[in-house]
């Protein structure tokens, strides 16, 4: 099955190998002095104690993480599935440091960035996390977008995995999903999976003595700068 064959029938597909090693590790390192640079910045969640878990607003604290996909397949693809004036969105990163897990449960991605809540029509549920104001998207926009999650780490069983019910892109509301056994994604660190963020997914905590991360680099993208009813993206760099 081609790789847009598979996100259009289970609404993600995994890439593997896309990143070597030595650029894992580089991307590892800039990472590392991004969280040391903003370590007081609300946006780096547990960087106080030396080992970010989370991170937002990457796209401001860490300019150049849009760069990351340029020279790469997944360029390719993101142009191919969203067209030319495709842009990344958003950016976070997460990580399951050792000793330090959480879990999410299942869920759809709903919520978009934008530059200031305005009136309620296209867009609802207005609100502020971390100081940046969200609303939930509609069908229409977030059927358009896809999501791009870089790993840095190998993902595996021991290290919280990712579960995905396949299909379930193709709903809005998780009660209209259809019956579908959950897959767990194990892959390699340099590995990169695409997903629509309507796909229903979750993941668990880590096992008790895993010592391994599960770093991600999480990137939402969109087709186009513009946005309805008068709506901005607080951040927009373009893929192109």
């Amino acid at each position: 099955m081609k790789w847009s064959e598979s996100l259009d029938a289970n609404g993600y597909v995994l890439m593997p190998g896309v990143f070597s090693q030595s650029e894992v590790a580089r991307i590892l390192r800039d990472w590392d002095g991004v969280q040391r640079n903003n370590s007081d910045d609300p946006a780096v969640i547990g960087a106080e104690n030396g080992v970010a878990f989370a991170a937002r607003n990457l796209l401001r604290i860490w300019p150049m993480v849009g760069e990351v996909l340029r020279g790469t397949v997944v360029r390719d693809y993101l142009i191919k599935a969203l067209g030319p004036g495709a842009g990344i969105v958003r950016s976070l990163f997460f990580d399951k440091p050792p000793g330090k897990s959480w879990a999410l449960p299942w869920h759809k991605d709903y919520m978009i960035a934008v530059k200031a809540l305005g009136r309620e029509g296209v867009f609802t549920n207005p609100g502020t996390t971390a100081g940046v104001p969200q609303v939930k998207a509609p069908r229409e926009l977030l059927e358009t977008m896809l999501t791009v999650r870089v790993h840095l780490d190998d993902m595996h069983e021991d290290n919280g995995p990712l579960r995905v019910v396949p299909g379930s892109h193709k709903h809005y509301a998780m009660a209209e999903d259809d019956a579908v056994a959950p897959v767990t994604i194990v892959c390699r660190a340099g590995d990169v999976l695409l997903m629509r963020p309507l796909l229903t997914h979750a993941s668990g905590r880590s096992k008790p003595g895993n010592g391994a991360h599960r770093r991600i680099l999480h990137l939402e993208c969109a087709p186009s700068v513009a946005l309805a009813d008068g709506y901005e993206w607080r951040d927009f760099v373009s893929v192109g």
